[in-house]
């Protein structure tokens, strides 16, 4: 899981951001690498809940993440707005109303529960790596492995 005990405590265990949108996120952990500019292709995971306490309706973390475009309308709208402001590394609970999630719903299918029109979802979403853009090791911490080191 992406969320700690202290982020389960929900909204009000650490101090958060909410934007005109009316997108509410709390940064879970620091990412220290650089922030993903527009267009750019990324690697995120994420786990997408009804509520904080429920068991996650949509995860990557079995797959290892998954490729995707900033701003490219890949993700939900709060998911885009969350994730265009994040650095490599981090790890953010958002809160996203109902208008930037399933503004008409999304059905039931095997494994997942019915989402209803406008219905609010909290997402644990992390920015593991941007491809072109190193981490700067300079602080002696690990950077994480990408998702091609696995592979070479």
């Amino acid at each position: 899981a992406l969320c700690d005990a202290a982020c389960a405590r929900g909204p009000g265990a650490a101090p958060g951001v909410t934007t005109a949108s009316g997108l509410r996120y709390v940064t879970l952990r620091q990412g220290r690498g650089p922030e993903a500019p527009p267009n750019y292709q990324v690697v995120v995971n994420y786990e997408l809940r009804t509520a904080a306490d429920a068991p996650p309706f949509s995860s990557t973390l079995a797959s290892g993440g998954v490729d995707v475009r900033v701003g490219g309308g890949a993700l939900i709208p709060g998911m885009e707005e969350g994730l265009a402001s994040m650095r490599t590394g981090e790890v953010r609970r958002l809160y996203i109303p109902g208008e930037l999630a399933f503004p008409k719903g999304l059905p039931a299918a095997p494994g997942r529960p019915r989402v209803p029109p406008l219905s609010p979802v909290v997402c644990d979403l992390q920015l593991l790596y941007v491809p072109g853009l190193e981490l700067d090791d300079d602080d002696g911490e690990e950077a994480p492995e990408s998702p091609s080191a696995a592979e070479e």
